[in-house]
């Protein structure tokens, strides 16, 4: 079992940034691929961005190719979402996920944490 918890979300004028933590329970940390999801008001939850148990391999939504990063400390147990020239449109919960499988590629994860909220105005 692990426990996912996100920290950093709040409220942002558009063009600013964020950098959102997910501190995760264990120590098997470094055995999981980490993802970031959203869910915007009546909208579907969507794949963010994942990034490879070492740390060296990421990929992105479409939408946030280009401003968003996410990265990995394992020694901490931390996956992290910095977030750049946040837009009204990146408005939603955002949660952590990890994973079991060893690809970045695929959108089932096995645990996931409670979200956190960002908000950006216009």
């Amino acid at each position: 079992q692990v426990q996912l918890v996100e920290s950093g979300g709040g409220l942002v004028q558009a063009g600013g940034s964020l950098r959102l933590s997910c501190a995760a329970s264990g120590r098997t940390f470094s055995s999981y691929v980490m993802g970031w999801f959203r869910q915007a008001p009546g909208k579907e939850r969507e794949f963010v961005a994942a990034i490879s148990r070492g740390g060296t391999n990421s990929r992105y939504a479409d939408s946030v190719q280009g401003r968003f990063t996410i990265s990995r400390d394992n020694a901490k147990n931390t996956v992290y979402l910095q977030m750049n020239s946040l837009k009204p449109e990146d408005t939603a919960v955002y949660y952590c996920a990890c994973r079991t499988s060893n690809s970045i590629y695929g959108n089932e994860y096995d645990y996931w944490g409670q979200g956190t909220q960002v908000t950006v105005s216009s």
